[in-house]
């Protein structure tokens, strides 16, 4: 497969997906935070009935990185660890699977917030 036809399905899936977001946003009455947890309730569902797996393996980075993709794995680690450990696994696997996602999110989050000042709107 050629470099540039797997960067183009990147780019479509992850566009389209941004795409449906930003239309959300200018014409619905719906809150970035709504659309945010829509998104990942979408990957979880998706993920769920087997969709969305895929869709991750065709697009790759375009359709694992959107929340959707936080939705996807997610649900993946929870699957994962309900079979290895049994129904304590519907507890802690999502956030074992995401882990690193949101450690670097804190991370990231607070050094942005040590290196710009705030300031009013």
């Amino acid at each position: 497969m050629s470099l540039l036809w797997m960067y183009l399905k990147v780019f479509l899936v992850g566009g389209a997906l941004c795409a449906i977001g930003e239309l959300l946003v200018l014409r619905t009455r719906l809150t970035p935070a709504r659309i945010l947890v829509c998104y990942i309730l979408t990957g979880v569902l998706l993920s769920a009935v087997g969709l969305y797996g895929p869709l991750a393996d065709f697009a790759g980075a375009g359709a694992t990185v959107p929340l959707t993709g936080f939705g996807h794995a997610l649900c993946q680690g929870v699957m994962s660890a309900v079979d290895e450990i049994g129904f304590i696994g519907a507890f802690t696997g999502g956030l074992s699977a995401t882990a690193g996602g949101i450690a670097a999110a804190v991370f990231f989050g607070t050094l942005i917030a040590l290196a710009f000042k705030p300031r009013a709107k």
